[in-house]
């Protein structure tokens, strides 16, 4: 395992890429049978494997599953085992963006792999397997960053967006949820992300939440951050839902938002899906700001709804004029109250061991 020491860094030395920077891998974990996703397997993993191809026509994926339970449905699959590889690790779930590493840089341009603690969004659901996937990677050296311990502190990736130059957006309800880091303080919990990930400028939002949301308000379900000092945010036109009075106040606190150097955000409002219901009667947090964006592309969530998604997608072209949007189909994911971004990690280039010029190097395509 090559682990790092970033506790002589300081905060100025530090920072959190933002997601649209470059990336060479992408993490995901493969739906099976001992997940919640067993009642609709097939469906999953139809939609995980669009997810897994539209990305790896740009870059490498690293699927983490249980080989036992995993390798044969892989394989129906016919992903392109040059840039897609299944790691056999044991997962309870499949929502990479919340277990998976987060990657910081420090001032010398290297990499530190952090892992932080894991309890499915406050002790809600089973983690003892996810909590540990970053620890199986990285003593199995498949992490060419070095590995930072911090699995004394909750902390999931759909919480938090940066602007890759110390801007923090996030919300309050998640991070200061009592069965994440009850024994910390919101300024303990600040100073903790300062040090850690650089963040020297915090906006932490107070309103805001979706209907279904098992998360207690990720940010990634409700607002990102994107280039030239610009939010993009849900907008409250939900006329028929539980989520319009909380979206209002959202977007009242974002226009009183500010820039390290005093200015105004550039707000961009996408619309929110028409309400979507499960079996039962109850409403499903659908979003389309749970994308996830590269240098060169977003992977838009979508839901059949062809005048919101339309939009969401022009929406989208506006803010990144240089991008290839690509919907995919999530209505999969969303019965299990979850979306695109949740269930995908980027790494940056140099994060990953064996991958070659955007490739997986041939002595790790078969292991």
């Amino acid at each position: 395992m090559k682990t790092s020491d970033t506790s002589s860094l300081s905060p100025e030395s530090v920072r959190l890429p933002a997601e649209w920077e470059r990336h060479e891998c992408v993490l995901l974990a493969w739906p099976h049978e001992d997940t919640d996703w067993a009642y609709m397997l097939d469906e999953a993993r139809a939609c995980i494997a669009d997810i897994v191809r539209a990305v790896s026509e740009r870059e490498c994926v690293l699927l983490v599953g249980p080989e036992r339970l995993c390798r044969r449905s892989v394989e129906e699959a016919g992903f392109d085992p040059a840039r897609v590889r299944l790691e056999d690790v044991p997962t309870n779930d499949t929502w990479a963006r919340d277990f998976g590493p987060i990657t910081v840089e420090d001032g010398d341009g290297g990499l530190h792999v952090l892992d932080f603690k894991f309890n499915a969004w406050g002790l809600k659901f089973a983690a003892d397997k996810d909590n540990l996937i970053n620890t199986h990677l990285a003593l199995r050296g498949r992490f060419a960053a070095g590995y930072v311990n911090h699995l004394g502190f909750v902390l999931e990736g759909g919480s938090i967006e940066s602007d890759g130059r110390g801007t923090l957006l996030t919300t309050a309800e998640c991070l200061l949820s009592p069965n994440r880091n009850g024994d910390l303080s919101e300024s303990e919990i600040r100073a903790r992300l300062a040090r850690t990930m650089g963040f020297d400028h915090q906006l932490w939002l107070r309103n805001g939440g979706l209907a279904g949301d098992d998360t207690d308000s990720h940010i990634d379900t409700l607002a990102r951050i994107a280039p030239h000092d610009t939010i993009i945010y849900i907008g409250a036109t939900d006329s028929k839902g539980q989520t319009v009075d909380s979206l209002a106040r959202m977007r009242d606190e974002l226009t009183e938002l500010r820039t390290r150097d005093g200015r105004p955000y550039n707000l961009i409002e996408l619309p929110l899906p028409d309400p979507v219901y499960d079996e039962d009667g109850m409403q499903l947090p659908a979003t389309y700001a749970n994308y996830l964006v590269s240098d060169d592309a977003i992977y838009l969530p979508v839901y059949n709804q062809p005048v919101n998604d339309l939009r969401a997608e022009q929406t989208l072209r506006i803010v990144y004029p240089d991008h290839t949007v690509v919907p995919i189909d999530c209505r999969a994911l969303i019965r299990q109250h979850g979306s695109l971004h949740c269930v995908t990690m980027q790494l940056p280039v140099g994060a990953v061991s064996g991958i070659v010029d955007g490739y997986w190097a041939e002595s790790l395509r078969n292991l």
